[in-house]
């Protein structure tokens, strides 16, 4: 920031106009197995580039790229490391990985925000991701990627609702289930946890690869359906929306939290993990850029803040909307039925 009394200059626009280049290097180094590869301890460009078959020119650029915005470190014998923040989410094979993000960005979400200008004028996306004819198989290549950005807060949830502790079936519903993360993570806590995963046919394909992947396929039973029309069937200890109602606009969005509250038994407790704006949906940044990714890729899709949410959820029958912290993009928010 500069100074009130100084004369602004256009440094900050000037490192906006290259936003673009870093979420790019890396999805460049993921592709490359940079990451992966540096995991196993300092090396080279030479050797590295023998062991990811790059050219040791793109990876020296890559690389010392990487290095100025502190991705990884290099040492007075010309050896690459990995930092902490690389270590711990940018290796492909760790279950904290964050990479899945990367690995589409210039093949799924580039393309589209390049046509932003156009979008807002209009006021309609490309193409809607959220309808099943054309983001089926979008979210069938998708959801597996960005597994990790939600199993933590997952497991955090199982600790959270006390499920180790159940000595008694708990009924789960999973909706719009993807990769299965939500219902995964509280299945690992405890055998009694029985969950139901809603999506369509062809990305139940995912859920039921991941659950069999992580030993709780036992536990998991699937309606293949749209989440708007199912029937999702009655008598459910805990639903899951995780990160749904984004985008499915308000609308959809406020008729889909009452449909949950009769599916639930009483007592039953409804989760939301979502992006969430502050009030006059200015802030946090996050939050407010992942709204003009739903103008981007849904029809009525938008961010909200946790009043608004919490609002939807007394007029559907809920009571004690709070939230609980987790690693994510923001707190989860529950509700009792």
């Amino acid at each position: 920031m500069t100074n009130q009394k100084d004369a602004p200059t256009p440094e900050r626009l000037m490192q906006m106009a290259w936003g673009y280049a870093m979420p790019l290097a890396i999805e460049a180094a993921i592709a490359n197995h940079v990451f992966d590869h540096l995991d196993a301890g300092p090396k080279t460009i030479e050797q590295l580039s023998r062991d990811t078959g790059a050219s040791a020119r793109g990876l020296r650029m890559l690389m010392n790229m990487l290095v100025s915005i502190e991705l990884l470190s290099r040492d007075s014998q010309q050896r690459y490391s990995l930092t902490q923040e690389s270590s711990s989410f940018l290796v492909s094979t760790k279950p904290s990985f964050q990479g899945g993000i990367f690995k589409h960005l210039s093949k799924q979400l580039v393309p589209k925000w390049e046509r932003l200008s156009q979008i807002v004028k209009d006021g309609k996306p490309v193409m809607a991701v959220n309808a099943q004819q054309e983001g089926a198989a979008f979210f069938e290549q998708f959801v597996e990627d960005i597994f990790p950005m939600s199993y933590g807060a997952a497991s955090v949830l199982g600790d959270a609702l006390n499920l180790r502790e159940a000595s008694k079936p708990v009924k789960v519903l999973d909706i719009a289930a993807g990769s299965g993360v939500w219902g995964i993570a509280l299945a690992q806590k405890s055998s009694q946890v029985k969950v139901t995963a809603l999506d369509w046919e062809n990305v139940l394909a995912v859920t039921r690869r991941m659950a069999a992947k992580f030993k709780v396929q036992n536990q998991f039973n699937y309606i293949a359906g749209d989440l708007n029309t199912a029937d999702f069937g009655n008598g459910y200890d805990i639903a899951t929306l995780g990160h749904i109602l984004h985008s499915e606009g308000e609308t959809n969005s406020r008729q889909l939290v009452k449909r949950v509250y009769d599916a639930l038994a009483p007592g039953g407790t409804i989760i939301i993990s979502e992006f969430l704006v502050n009030d006059d949906h200015t802030g946090p940044a996050n939050a407010a850029i992942f709204a003009v990714n739903m103008l981007v890729n849904t029809e009525q899709g938008d961010t909200f803040s946790f009043n608004e949410i919490a609002r939807w959820l007394r007029e559907a029958g809920f009571k004690d909307a709070r939230t609980i912290e987790a690693p994510a993009p923001s707190p989860l928010i529950l509700a009792t039925k």
